[in-house]
C-alpha cells in the first residue's frame, strides 16, 4: 500500500466530516431530551465513553446502532443528516481528491447549535408548559437581539 493510499484511506476511517457532523446530531437530540451519555449508553447496552466517541465522530456508527439510536432518541434515521453544510458533504470520503488534504478543524465554537449553552437554553425554552408564554418570550428575545445589534 503506498503511502497517499494509506493517508487516504486514515482520512476514510477516522474522524471524518460526515461522522462528526453525525455524531453532533446524536450530541443534540440526547441534550434536548435531558439523556445522559450514561443513559443513552445504558439503553444500548454500551458505556458512555462509547457514546462519547460517537458523538465525537472518532467512532464511525453503524447502521443497526444508529437505528437503535434513533429508537431511543424518538427521531427518525434522516435526522442525523439533516441540516449537512456542503462542506461536510464535500469530505466525505467518496468526495475527497486523492492528494487533496482534509480540514479537520473543529467547528463547535462557529456553530452555535454545538454549544452547550445553546442546547440548556432551548431545553429550558420547552420545560415552559405555556406556549403563549414561550411565544412571548421568543419575541422578546428576538427584539433584544434585534436593539442590541443595531437591526
Amino acid at each position: 500500500m503506498t503511502e497517499q493510499a494509506a493517508n487516504r484511506n486514515f482520512r476514510v476511517t477516522n474522524n471524518n466530516a460526515v461522522d462528526r457532523h453525525v455524531g453532533k446530531r446524536v450530541r443534540l437530540r440526547r441534550t434536548l431530551l435531558g439523556m445522559s451519555q450514561e443513559q443513552l449508553g445504558s439503553a444500548l447496552d454500551i458505556t458512555f465513553q462509547q457514546v462519547q466517541k460517537y458523538e465525537r465522530g472518532a467512532n464511525r456508527i453503524s447502521a443497526s446502532r444508529l437505528w437503535d439510536i434513533s429508537q431511543i432518541l424518538d427521531v427518525s434515521i434522516s435526522y442525523f443528516f439533516d441540516d449537512m453544510s456542503d462542506e461536510v458533504m464535500k469530505a466525505s470520503p467518496r468526495k475527497i481528491s486523492l492528494g487533496k488534504p482534509v480540514d479537520e478543524a473543529d467547528s463547535n465554537m462557529r456553530d452555535p447549535m454545538a454549544r452547550r449553552e445553546t442546547l440548556e437554553l432551548v431545553r429550558t425554552y420547552y420545560s415552559i408548559d405555556a406556549p403563549k408564554v414561550r411565544k412571548r418570550i421568543s419575541e422578546m428575545v428576538k427584539v433584544i437581539a434585534t436593539t442590541i445589534n443595531g437591526g
